[in-house]
């Protein structure tokens, strides 16, 4: 991490077994302070990783802050190219049945609806318990002002490929602008689309999933997988679900400019997004990852209050939530020796004020991913 000050993150590898035969190390600064581990991309790569992580007899997670960090396709009414996006949800998008857009029926506007109904537009009825997560809300709003103090790193090739959004303005006017820091959420997929149809169709998901609250501006591989394997270890007490960031960096357009091709959009006309969005990864996340660090001792020893549900769509930790039919075990959670099922926020805080927001963490894991996902 050259400059940041945090130290060498290759001081210590450490090898386990379950991580991905491509990234088979965990990388660590020489007093464990911050680690990180690259999944590989989809989302059966990113769940193997993060679970031989959990079980790892090597690590003990149960006091680590996690950062999910991974370049995305943007969507340009929420941000551009080199833009970061800290989330609230993660939304399976494409957990639904499908038709051909060639065999669908006339009065269906996509191909995709979900489980147990009939058409578009209707909320799934059988659900897996992946469809949708929602993190520490107050959490994301303290790395979103740690990530706002980044100079983020921007190319004229960039300036030129927005410029073409501009006669879409009013529609996307984000897309025109300079890379910023926003709040919105991230579509979990392992297919990697392009184009209007899909696009809309997967705003609307990620909107009727989560009650009209979730605004998807991001694609990702591996966000509600990884999601799932850290609310499977926080129920056995291996991890802490409330410690976790998903912070995505847009290299390409998810739809295209008017007058393009979806094709083109995806295949024939260079973007140039893809280093500068691997750049803002660093120099976002380094703002997060230092925030954390230098404001531990009364700012993040203990953990993050916040209001807002955290979890899956089951209710596994605990809680009842703000989307869905609600809590399968009655909001008591599933029993396991959880920290996430205990009142750890008794912990010692050292001398903070009581108004302090506070987060647990020993040590910060940095998952990422390589190219776009």
């Amino acid at each position: 991490m050259p400059g940041s000050g945090l130290g060498d993150l290759l001081a210590v590898n450490i090898s386990t077994p379950g991580l991905s035969m491509m990234y088979p190390n965990v990388h660590c600064t020489a007093n464990f302070t911050v680690c990180q581990v690259t999944t590989g991309e989809s989302e059966i790569n990113a769940a193997v990783t993060i679970t031989a992580l959990a079980l790892s007899p090597k690590l003990d997670l149960r006091l680590t802050y996690f950062l999910l960090a991974g370049i995305a396709g943007v969507n340009p009414k929420y941000a551009t190219l080199g833009g970061v996006a800290l989330a609230r949800f993660s939304v399976q998008v494409a957990l639904q049945y499908e038709f051909d857009v060639r065999e669908m029926p006339d009065n269906f506007s996509t191909g995709y609806f979900s489980y147990g109904t009939s058409q578009p537009n209707q909320y799934p009825t059988t659900l897996y318990g992946t469809e949708v997560f929602e993190v520490n809300e107050a959490l994301r709003d303290l790395a979103y002002t740690f990530a706002l103090r980044a100079n983020l790193s921007d190319n004229e090739d960039c300036d030129s490929y927005r410029e073409r959004y501009v006669p879409a303005s009013d529609v996307y006017g984000a897309a025109a602008g300079a890379p910023l820091v926003v709040k919105c959420d991230t579509a979990t997929s392992d297919v990697y689309w392009s184009g209007n149809l899909l696009s809309e169709a997967f705003e609307n998901v990620t909107r009727l999933w989560t009650n009209g609250t979730g605004r998807y501006c991001m694609t990702a591989q591996e966000d509600s997988a990884i999601l799932e394997a850290l609310t499977r270890a926080s129920i056995g007490g291996l991890a802490d679900y409330s410690r976790i960031i998903v912070m995505r960096t847009g290299s390409n357009f998810d739809r295209p400019p008017p007058d393009m091709s979806s094709y083109d959009n995806l295949l024939v006309v260079q973007q140039n997004g893809y280093r500068i969005a691997i750049e803002n990864i660093f120099l976002a996340g380094i703002e997060i990852v230092k925030g954390i660090i230098g404001n531990w001792d009364c700012a993040f020893r203990r953990g993050i209050h916040t209001s807002n549900y955290v979890g899956d769509i089951f209710g596994s930790l605990g809680g009842q939530p703000d989307f869905g039919p609600g809590s399968l075990t009655g909001g008591i959670g599933v029993k396991g020796d959880s920290l996430a099922n205990s009142d750890t926020t008794k912990r010692d805080g050292g001398n903070c004020p009581p108004q302090a927001p506070l987060i647990r963490r020993h040590k910060v894991a940095y998952p990422v991913v390589r190219h776009r996902v």
